[in-house]
């Protein structure tokens, strides 16, 4: 059968037989592949290298008759190992792949590889706060599934004023007017469109201020994601 070869970034993987291993892949080009990997497990397996978590591999694949291929050969070419050094990290990473994974069909648009590689790379970046990581790959991830939140008029459809303070509908994802009591204020609706931005993490990260902004706006960013992506 025909070989076809890509590259993949792993999302979970599940232990099959003695010695045998199913991965999940995400690929630029191919979807989401399940690829049995035979014999992965065993000690001197010339697969197991190159299907490390938080890795972007080369793999070659045989698609299968159903859903599940055949991983034929897999070598690594970028491992973002500075994520495990760090408990924080990497559990954030585990995090991040597993929310890619719930929010994406079986034909995801390339967009989704490359924001989880620029992920793990961001990740990677000890000199990058990884709650920066976070709420950035929450905020593109929306973008990505078409849960933009309107960054600039109100609920009323009126321009939002810099000088005023607002509450946030997440029907109408926009923010409402507020009297006197209003939760977010004009630095918060920066830090949002910087967010929901085509701005890299390491871009956001020279902004003064950020980890201070990130913490007042966090619990919005997380009640966006379990309302639309976490169903």
């Amino acid at each position: 059968m025909k070989q076809l070869a890509t590259k993949g970034i792993v999302l979970a993987r599940t232990n099959y037989g003695e010695a045998d291993r199913i991965v999940t892949l995400l690929t630029p080009d191919q979807g989401k592949l399940r690829l049995m990997a035979k014999g992965v497990r065993k000690p001197k397996s010339k697969l197991a290298g190159g299907i490390e978590l938080f890795s972007v591999s080369d793999i070659t694949f045989i698609r299968g008759k159903k859903d599940i291929g055949t991983l034929v050969s897999s070598r690594l070419a970028t491992h973002f190992g500075n994520i495990v050094k760090d408990i924080d990290r990497t559990m954030l990473g585990y995090e991040l792949i597993k929310l890619l994974n719930k929010a994406t069909e079986d034909e995801p648009e390339k967009d989704y590889f490359n924001l989880l590689e620029k992920a793990l790379e961001s990740l990677n970046d000890e000199h990058i706060s990884y709650n920066l990581v976070s709420l950035w790959f929450i905020g593109q991830l929306l973008k990505l599934a078409g849960h933009t939140p309107n960054l600039q008029s109100d609920t009323m459809g009126h321009n939002l004023i810099m000088s005023q303070t607002y509450n946030f509908s997440f029907d109408d994802m926009a923010f409402d007017p507020a009297n006197d009591n209003g939760r977010f204020n004009a630095d918060c609706v920066k830090v949002l469109r910087l967010l929901f931005s085509n701005n890299s993490p390491q871009t956001l990260q020279q902004v003064q201020g950020m980890e201070k902004l990130l913490n007042d706006i966090a619990p919005l960013v997380k009640t966006m994601r379990n309302t639309y992506i976490m169903l």
